[in-house]
């Protein structure tokens, strides 16, 4: 079946108000159909036009936004519904190439509200969702004349670094876009993908999936932002420090979608660990790390964590959240920290390292002075110029570089000011 055909079945609906929406976990627009199975990937089920806010609080006046309900696949690969909030800019320039870039938010949490189709829709309480503040970033692509497709890509049940899965989303994300008439792209329009953190993961397993999942889209380009190359790392350097909430958040989810994790928790775990676990699920990420800071897995098992660590299905998880093994086919660019308190660089270097030894195009950069926050604003201008070269169809420079500021140079300073532009017009309501 076509990905318009089904359009047709479910109604268009138009939601231009600005009554306080519904989580999705509520929202019968996440909902599936009976016949969702015979449904190729990327159908539209169903659409709605919608009003995109700043911190919940602002509309955007002139932004026209529209979410997409289609057909997607899990981690298990069964169709699922998946949902995505497309976003068209305000004004287009006519001497540049328009893109469709799949924008992926550092969602970073199992908690609904922090996901972007609810997190950016004015009304949204969702205090400590990290997509709201991206509004501002996304607010400076908008105004490079490109159109935003913006996925949820955990899915409906929010499973924080589920591998392969939040590719699927992305990819159907953008197949659905692409489809949508009110959009009118065509199917062979250049796309981009762009993602930082956990958005910059997400962003890795959509290059990564691309080439078996969704071979005819024209993807030019990758953006990944510190892409959290081994979370299963990335658990055991973060439990116990300061941002101990981020691997907590990681458990609370994928014990829903891995029977061994969920039954060594089940065996191990304290009641008050499992208390936790389950807290965590309804929390935003900054209050989960706020919340949660200093907290050490340790203290709520029965075995040492190390032991608990070793155990097979513990490995089998850690192994299945590893990026790298699948070999990207469009070019990426690579930005990550050498003083990253969150992603260990060496990860990332390894996962780079994969995709080389595969004949990959990759350019990666390496900041010095910069940490995992500061790096996300710093390198914006050069990972927009990067992501405009590949529209343009500029030649590719592949290569790893260690610099001492991404953002020492004349280019990057007129960036910073464009990206303070489009920020203060976000915080007025006037992005895009």
């Amino acid at each position: 079946m076509s990905a318009t055909a089904h359009e047709w079945i479910v109604p268009h609906s138009d939601e231009t108000d600005v009554r306080r929406p519904l989580l999705p976990s509520e929202d019968p627009f996440h909902d599936a159909p009976g016949d969702l199975a015979r449904l190729s990937p990327g159908t539209i089920i169903r659409s709605r036009q919608v009003r995109v806010g700043f911190l919940g609080l602002i509309p955007q006046r002139g932004l026209t936004a529209w979410q997409l309900a289609y057909r997607s696949t899990d981690l298990h690969g069964r169709p699922e519904v998946a949902v995505s909030t497309v976003i068209v800019p305000r004004r287009r320039d006519e001497a540049r190439p328009q893109g469709l870039i799949a924008y992926q938010c550092a969602i970073d949490a199992v908690a609904d509200r922090c996901f972007p189709s609810y997190a950016l829709r004015p009304g949204a309480r969702s205090w400590g969702a990290l997509p709201q503040l991206e509004l501002m970033l996304m607010a400076s692509l908008l105004e490079r004349g490109h159109v935003l497709t913006i996925a949820d890509h955990e899915g409906r049940g929010g499973y924080f670094a589920a591998p392969r899965e939040p590719g699927f989303r992305t990819l159907d994300g953008i197949r659905a876009a692409l489809a949508f008439p009110a959009l009118d792209l065509d199917a062979d329009t250049d796309v981009a993908l762009f993602g930082y953190s956990g958005g910059g993961m997400a962003t890795a397993w959509a290059a990564e999936m691309a080439p078996t999942y969704a071979p005819e889209l024209s993807v030019v380009g990758a953006v990944a932002g510190s892409p959290v190359g081994d979370p299963g790392q990335a658990f055991i350097k973060l439990n116990g420090g300061l941002n101990a909430g981020l691997p907590a958040l990681v458990v609370a989810g994928l014990r829903h979608i891995y029977p061994g994790l969920d039954r060594v928790i089940k065996e191990h775990a304290s009641v008050d660990g499992i208390r936790r676990l389950d807290a965590l699920e309804e929390q935003t990420t900054v209050v989960a790390v706020a919340t949660h800071a200093f907290n050490d897995f340790d203290d709520y098992l029965d075995s040492p964590l190390a032991d608990v660590l070793a155990t097979p299905e513990i490995l089998h998880v850690f192994d299945d959240l590893r990026l790298g093994s699948h070999v990207p086919r469009c070019p990426l660019l690579v930005v990550q920290s050498v003083n990253d308190q969150i992603i260990d660089v060496d990860e990332v270097d390894t996962q780079v390292r994969a995709y080389l030894d595969e004949g990959a195009d990759v350019r990666y950069v390496r900041d010095r002075l910069s940490e995992h926050l500061s790096l996300m604003v710093l390198a914006m201008p050069v990972m927009m110029e990067w992501m405009e070269q590949r529209f343009e169809g500029a030649d590719i420079e592949n290569g790893t570089e260690t610099v001492t500021s991404v953002a020492l140079s004349l280019r990057a300073w007129a960036g910073f000011a464009r990206m303070l532009g489009a920020a203060a017009k976000t915080v007025v309501g006037r992005a895009g």
